[in-house]
């Protein structure tokens, strides 16, 4: 009910006064017979014509106030003076209606000449009132009206914004994660090729020379021991080259630690939580040492997160400066007041000593690990 006032209390007001001036213009048309009948239904028409007006739009309210012209000058003239307010508002309201402005409100005082029951000084007054009442609602509440609904489209349109750019930022981590997934499975099968290339003709030869040596193994002890060693030699060899390939071949731990956050994200993703990840600087600088504690210390802050921040985003940042490595995750979760130093708050302090860096938490406003690594 409260709502429905404040929305439309300029309505309700403007109809409580032209009941008011109805009600006072047959207040002065009352005889021993009581209000004549043709007055009756001349302001029932009139406030019937007016309230329709209300409930329309654009130009049909044009089309009832120019049916409320004649009504209003029908009731003056045989109701008399005492309908003279009741066009006074009329007037108002077609002023407003065609937005006229303020100077034209102050040709309405003209009405205190008219010979009234009221009197000079108090239709003054009155018009007066109402002066004020209309150039209120024009130049005060309908400017911050319109204000109001230019800040709701700014905001709608801020907030398009924001969801296309968080449309674009998980688009991006898809297809970050997506890439980096293709690149290990074409190594893998770059693996599998070398390994399939270099190898398999050698294993299949020693494969045929064993066979060989067993069966001369009694008929010619010599070949077939000759032939063995020749086996063992091959075997050794090819072990030689598998741990070359794989040297040469192992994905780096760039790659493997990006992916392993990208998944990261992704997964806290799908269980409806915006996750994040923004790297900056030479990223190849950081040793596979300081990827383990990284990685380690991002999942574990992320795993807290996810089960006791009800945070809904996380952003995990990797910045690589000139000497130091500053690693970051916070969430926009409830926080805490007191930290407690459980196994994997201590396992993730523990982790960063034994690499010579430093953390921090804080816990004001949501939660943040503050990590610097030094390179």
């Amino acid at each position: 009910m409260g709502k429905f006032l404040k929305e439309n209390y300029y309505i309700l007001v403007r109809i409580i006064l032209m009941l008011a001036y109805s009600m006072y213009g047959l207040s002065q048309n009352v005889t021993d017979a009581g209000v004549p009948l043709g007055v009756l239904l001349l302001v029932a028409l009139y406030i019937s014509v007016m309230t329709l007006k209300e409930l329309t739009e654009g130009k049909r309210k044009a089309f009832f106030l120019a049916a409320a012209l004649p009504v209003i000058v029908a009731l003056i003239w045989i109701g008399g003076n005492g309908f003279i307010l009741l066009a006074v508002f009329l007037g108002f309201e077609v002023i407003t209606f065609f937005k006229g402005g303020a100077p034209l409100y102050f040709l309405l005082y003209l009405a205190i000449f008219a010979d009234t029951p009221l009197g000079n000084l108090t239709e003054f007054m009155i018009i007066t009132m109402l002066i004020i009442f209309y150039i209120q609602h024009e130049f005060v509440v309908t400017d911050y009206e319109k204000q109001m609904h230019e800040d709701t489209i700014l905001q709608q349109g801020l907030k398009r914004k924001y969801e296309n750019r968080e449309y674009e930022v998980q688009a991006e981590l898809k297809k970050n994660a997506l890439r980096a997934e293709n690149q290990v499975l074409s190594e893998r099968a770059a693996l599998s090729q070398t390994l399939h290339d270099k190898l398999g003709h050698s294993i299949n030869g020693s494969i045929y020379q064993l066979e060989a040596a067993k069966v001369l193994m009694d008929k010619d002890p010599e070949k077939a021991d000759s032939m063995l060693q020749s086996v063992i030699d091959q075997l050794r060899g090819g072990m030689d080259e598998i741990r070359a390939i794989l040297r040469k071949q192992r994905p780096e731990k760039k790659k493997m630690a990006l992916l392993q956050l990208y998944e990261l994200c992704s997964d806290c993703n799908k269980k409806g939580v915006e996750a994040e990840l923004n790297t900056e600087g030479n990223l190849s600088s950081i040793s596979d040492a300081l990827w383990e504690v990284i990685l380690d210390n991002t999942f574990e802050a992320v795993t807290n997160a996810m089960k006791y921040s009800g945070c809904r985003r996380i952003d995990i940042g990797i910045l690589v400066l000139n000497e130091m490595i500053r690693c970051t995750v916070s969430d926009d979760g409830v926080g805490c007041d007191t930290l407690k130093d459980g196994m994997g708050i201590s396992g993730m302090r523990q982790r960063i000593r034994n690499v010579g860096g430093t953390i921090n938490f804080e816990t004001e406003a949501g939660f943040r690990v503050n990590m610097l690594l030094p390179l």
